[in-house]
């Protein structure tokens, strides 16, 4: 037991920054929106509020970016059938990262199943707005999804020591207020 506990704290605990993730009901004080169901041990289930088709190509510079058009793809009586591809998709719920936790998002497993991930990057401290991810489609078959089904786990870690700064880009207060595309 003391060794294991040992590793356990190394793992988690090098050069001074260590691991702690929250848990789901902890996640589901900061997170506007959330419903028990959505409740998980470790995090809070994200629903898929909107689906975006790309219409053309980005660009990514040092300093600059401009971002591809979307369309916005419509559900049929509550279900989205997307082919095979690459679509953005937008969350429905508000996410609130505190100053001293970071954000990790992971598909979740009956979306593997089915032969589609969804890719996140990370959600920095500070982080506020309605994110977005990339859903990707990889059946060959395709995928019906209902408006509102639960595609992603979000995760809390805390961060310590504390960043001595918090998230301040462009994407601060995404999707709060006014239409992004």
């Amino acid at each position: 037991m003391g060794v294991f506990f040992f590793i356990s704290l190394w793992l988690t605990c090098f050069w001074g920054v260590c691991v702690l993730y929250l848990p789901g009901w902890v996640l589901a004080r900061i997170i506007a929106g959330v419903d028990d169901v959505q409740i998980q041990p470790a995090g809070v289930d994200l629903r898929v509020a909107e689906v975006y088709r790309f219409l053309g190509a980005g660009f990514l510079g040092d300093s600059d970016r401009v971002l591809p058009r979307y369309v916005r793809v419509e559900a049929r009586d509550g279900v989205w059938s997307l082919g095979p591809g690459a679509y953005r998709i937008v969350f429905r719920e508000v996410v609130s990262v505190p100053k001293d936790c970071v954000g990790f998002c992971y598909p979740r497993s009956s979306l593997l199943r089915m032969g589609a991930t969804v890719l996140c990057a990370v959600w920095d401290p500070g982080y506020y707005g309605r994110g977005s991810a990339l859903l990707v489609v990889f059946n060959e078959h395709g995928l019906r999804l209902a408006v509102g089904a639960r595609v992603a786990q979000l995760v809390y870690a805390r961060v310590y020591p504390s960043p001595d700064r918090t998230y301040r880009g462009t994407y601060l207060g995404e999707g709060v207020g006014e239409s992004e595309v």
